[in-house]
């Protein structure tokens, strides 16, 4: 996976495989005849894996005890180094104690490093090798899966513990001010999207006349799927589109982590076919709520258990039904419930339904959302400017890891 090239003095070219005690990956309960849970043990999948670390808040699935027990191969421990080997490739996380216990799926290795291998500078070094193998395949096109064998024969540049733990520090100050920096970036970014979202509040609020109507009343669908026997197992590398929750965002629908499904699995979902100019929302989870309108591109498609179709009639235009629900005042509408004030777990299907929209001509309709793609386009611009600068500052590290490994830093 790694060109060789000359190291300094008292480092050495070791394979992986020699100086881990453990290099394995998950695998799914489901195989085994147990079932996902609403509630339990966390299984980790990679969605859970956010900007290098494990994030909890991301984790939808769970397992028993018993499913935890019997899948030895993928239970994880303090210090084990997590490393994406299918799909998203590359992403890495260290285990904490605070994450545990946990399993994970096969499309994740468990690299357990020796006591003469930090942790962490295993996960700088598998970060600056997979920088590297992109950069060497990227003629070939995308990277769609890495196996064990690759990584656990990979030829890895071994410094003694003592300068392993200087790398480490010295990293680790440096991408403290980088990450400052980007930080900043996100900000600004962050900011723009308040800014949006006041947009959107005092637009509809300038609208209110008094007349609303349900949801069921302008819809001639609203409706969630499921997900196809087997699990994550099942998904195929191309097909017919399944959309989950994480491609749900209320700037837009990403394609990241979008799971394809062949034909037969799709006739089993055809009654939550989407067509274009659906909207979508997801209605369980950590990102309940988001909303988007599918990306025709990613047609034909149908969604999975987490997401749920709004396919209006004529009497209101997509556009504005989607600038309706991600404007922070109807959002809280949609997350909170009335007792209380507590967040909501989910929204079923009779709520929507039952959900006051506002009653609105079409010729007005047509005017705000003109307006407020007016709006949105300005600020998607400035979000532009600030990822270019903070894409050029995740490529300065990715240069300072390369230099790390090569004995230069």
């Amino acid at each position: 996976m790694s060109e060789l090239y000359e190291l300094p003095n008292s480092w050495e070219w070791k394979k992986l495989d020699e100086i881990t005690e453990l290099i394995t990956k998950g695998t799914t309960p489901t195989t085994n005849g147990y079932k996902f849970l609403n509630k339990g043990i966390n299984f980790l999948k990679i969605e859970n894996i956010v900007d290098g670390e494990i994030d909890l808040s991301t984790i939808e699935m769970f397992i028993s005890e018993e499913a935890h027990q019997s899948q030895k191969r993928s239970q994880l421990e303090e210090h084990d180094v997590l490393f994406s080997i299918a799909g998203t490739i590359g992403d890495t996380a260290i285990v904490k104690k605070e994450h545990l216990p946990m399993n994970t799926n096969q499309a994740i290795a468990l690299i357990r490093p020796k006591e003469s291998l930090n942790s962490i500078f295993l996960k700088y070094s598998l970060l600056s090798i997979v920088s590297q193998n992109t950069k060497d395949k990227q003629r070939g096109g995308a990277i769609k899966n890495i196996s064990l064998s690759d990584i656990k024969n990979t030829d890895y540049p071994l410094p003694p513990l003592p300068e392993q733990q200087r790398i480490v520090s010295k990293l680790n100050n440096l991408f403290e001010k980088i990450d400052k920096s980007i930080a900043l970036h996100q900000k600004n970014m962050d900011e723009a999207d308040i800014f949006m979202g006041s947009i959107l509040d005092e637009s509809f609020q300038e609208l209110e006349s008094g007349k609303n109507v349900s949801l069921k009343n302008i819809t001639s669908k609203i409706g969630s799927g499921s997900t196809p026997r087997g699990g994550q197992k099942s998904y195929k590398t191309e097909g017919i589109s399944l959309i989950r929750s994480m491609n749900v965002h209320d700037t837009g629908f990403r394609k990241k982590g979008l799971a394809f499904i062949d034909d037969e699995q799709a006739k089993k979902l055809n009654i939550v076919t989407i067509q274009e100019n659906d909207v979508l929302l997801n209605i369980t989870g950590a990102s309940v709520a988001r909303c988007c309108i599918v990306d025709k591109n990613y047609l034909p498609a149908r969604v999975n258990q987490h997401v749920s179709i709004l396919r209006l009639k004529d009497e209101m235009i997509p556009s504005f039904l989607h600038y309706y629900l991600i404007s922070p005042s109807v959002k809280s509408e949609l997350l909170f419930s009335s007792s209380g004030g507590a967040t909501r777990e989910a929204i079923t299907k009779s709520m929507l339904e039952e959900f006051q929209v506002p009653l609105i001509s079409l010729t007005i309709q047509e005017k705000t959302v003109a307006y407020l793609d007016g709006i949105a386009k300005k600020i998607e611009k400035i979000k532009s400017v600030q990822k270019e600068k903070m894409e050029s500052l995740v490529a300065l590290k990715a240069s300072i890891l390369d230099q790390a490994f090569k004995g230069e830093l």
